[in-house]
């Protein structure tokens, strides 16, 4: 085989540190995204950003932090102790340049290698910086990266601490959108954190007084709950536990010096552990580790010297040790547990004995269900799942690089010519399909037997490997493509009542969308325009003129995969399923999907109405 390119010095360059972020961006901050999901990169840059508001405030300086997003950008105002005014311009463009290295300063940080504010400097058309310290003010602005204004310093007599300003690069971050939701669900897990700080987020005041305490209590029905929640705390450990009376998985939330670990490590998996440890001791019996945490409901912070994540984005704890002379991560947890968990049963006999029968009922319907699992797993094999009902994508495969898992999608369509579109146009590294088989059953208010006795959820379940807990989840994003018609969003129901029902931690955590695709084509010979609305329709037939040819797409098996690509690819919308916190779980599915009641007639003759207004203006 011949060789046609040479290899000399000219192929050689070096990248400075704004071009090999921008070149690279998923080595820093994860995957990009439109803001449509609560990990995608515009979110990671405002955490970045507020991490070092947080750490100002562990540190005993600063306690509000003022948050403001619009069209005009991201704007987060501390009142710590402000960067020294003559370093402001490295530590935010040189890499691996901070105070973090200095554990006397920054004993048990977030970040610690230097590269969050250069990340978000990198990656936005407008980075602006402002210190104030000691009546003084120093002002920088970067565009691109690149410095534009390097202000001398100059007398202030404002409060002392950072305000960084910045717009996330559209270049980079494509018709982007902060969610309010996404934003206000992470403010109120950094004051669960960090109990006395307040966060101003446009206008809108979080604090929190019992720190995970507070956090299980406003994502639950306190009703649904076995008892009340167990609240322990040490030195660098704080944990919540509590068990659901409806709810089938496990729960967990954890934290690593103040960052929302959403894919677990070392801490959670001791976590788990001790709790099982201290169960079994505590009641003298060997009971399966699988009955102790159905249905646990639970919270876990630690504070590690100077941790170790296995990815940028800090998603996932990979230190063993706690540093500081403290016992590993494991000893440290099941030291902690082992002992004020036992401490607690022992004064709390009334919670003691509701979690025993919790346990015994667990372990029963386990035993039930054995029979079932087993046929059901066999049925999945027999059924060839991943040949027939799944196209498995090649991350999976465990030849990619593990940050791809976050770009990982499994679409849960209906019928073989939708399926095959999207099958034929997938992105086939990180984009798997699932194919329905007519729609799936109204699961509401069935036990969980209902999953492995019906084909579809047995191996819709299976192809999530989610079923004990969504700890292993195999895909980051779930996606929902049904045609827009009164079929197609039945089938939505039926699919959100499922995921409801038996794993609403799925949808807590923001792993479950509806997929957008366009209702109309419209086109000349010139250019052709997809859209999703009867306005944008009207907006495409002024904006062609000429009598551009229209044509109304009435299910996704009518979207060619040519043109499938478009609405799959980097130009994809996506709708999150998000909960209404003024509504329970339960009231949603009693609403609307139980028996029909007068009060859901209304509802529906209502909104019709509504409905026919807008199409009719």
């Amino acid at each position: 085989m011949s060789i046609t390119s040479n290899y000399t010095e000219d192929n050689i360059r070096s990248l400075d540190w704004k071009e090999h972020i921008r070149m690279r961006p998923g080595m820093y901050i994860g995957k990009l995204g439109d803001g449509s999901s609560p990990d995608d990169g515009i979110y990671i840059l405002l955490k970045e950003v507020l991490d070092n508001s947080i750490d100002e405030f562990v540190m005993g300086a600063g306690k509000t932090i003022d948050i403001s997003i619009s069209d005009s950008g991201v704007s987060v105002r501390d009142y710590g102790r402000g960067i020294p005014l003559g370093k402001v311009v490295d530590v935010v463009s040189k890499m691996n340049t901070g105070a973090k290295y200095d554990s006397r300063v920054f004993k048990k940080s977030v970040g610690l290698n230097g590269v969050g504010t250069k990340a978000v400097n990198a990656l936005s058309s407008s980075f602006k910086v402002e210190s104030c310290r000691d009546e003084k003010i120093k002002t920088v602005h970067f565009e691109h990266g690149n410095l534009t204004l390097d202000k001398e310093i100059e007398e202030s007599s404002k409060r002392k601490g950072t305000k960084v300003t910045f717009i996330p690069d559209e270049i980079i971050f494509k018709k982007y959108k902060y969610r309010a939701e996404y934003v206000s669900k992470m403010l109120k897990y950094y004051v669960y954190l960090n109990p006395g700080l307040t966060i101003v987020f446009n206008g809108e005041k979080y604090i929190s007084e019992n720190g995970l305490k507070d956090l299980l209590e406003d994502n639950n029905d306190i009703e649904k709950l076995l008892y009340p929640i167990i609240h322990l705390k040490g030195d660098d450990i704080e944990v919540a536990i509590t068990h659901s009376k409806i709810q089938y998985s496990e729960e967990y939330y954890s934290f690593v010096n103040g960052q929302h670990t959403t894919q677990g490590g070392t801490h959670q998996s001791a976590f788990r552990e001790a709790v099982v440890k201290v169960v079994r001791d505590f009641y003298g019996k060997p009971y399966d580790a699988s009955d102790v945490r159905k249905s646990i409901i639970s919270a876990v912070s630690i504070k590690v010297m100077e941790p170790i994540f296995e990815s940028q984005t800090k998603t996932k704890l990979g230190s063993t040790e706690m540093g500081g002379g403290l016992p590993t991560v494991r000893s440290y947890i099941h030291d902690f547990i082992g002992k004020y968990l036992d401490n607690y049963l022992h004064k709390n006999p009334d919670t003691a004995e509701k979690i025993q029968r919790k346990i015994t009922q667990a372990e029963k319907e386990r035993k039930e269900l054995s029979g079932i699992r087993k046929l059901a797993r066999e049925r999945a094999k027999k059924s060839n799942l991943h040949n027939k009902k799944l196209r498995d994508c090649r991350v999976h495969l465990g030849d990619m690089n593990k940050e791809n898992r976050l770009d990982s999608t499994l679409f849960i369509t209906e019928g073989d010519s939708a399926s095959g579109s999207i099958t034929k146009s997938r992105n086939v590294n990180t984009q798997a399909v699932f194919s329905l088989r007519g729609k799936p059953l109204n699961c509401y208010s069935m036990s969980k037997k209902i999953v492995y006795e019906n084909e579809e959820f047995n191996l819709l379940q299976a192809a999530l490997n989610i079923e004990d807990s969504i700890e292993y989840l195999r895909y980051n994003n779930i996606v929902i493509a049904t045609d827009a018609d009164v079929d197609g969003m039945h089938i939505r129901l039926l699919l959100i009542t499922f995921f409801l029902q038996f794993f609403p931690e799925l949808i807590k955590e923001g792993h479950l969308y509806i997929l957008q695709t366009p209702l109309f084509r419209v086109r000349n010979k010139k250019e052709t325009i997809y859209c999703y609305s009867e306005k944008e329709r009207i907006q495409a037939f002024k904006k062609l003129g000429s009598k551009p040819e229209i044509t109304r797409f009435k299910g996704l098996g009518e979207i060619s995969p040519d043109e499938f690509k478009h609405f799959i690819g980097e130009s994809i919308r996506l709708d999150p399923v998000m909960l209404d916190e003024n509504f329970s779980i339960e009231e949603l599915l009693s609403f609307y999907m139980g028996k029909n009641t007068p009060d859901r007639q209304k509802f529906i003759i209502d909104n019709l109405k509504v409905e026919l207004d807008r199409i009719d203006s």
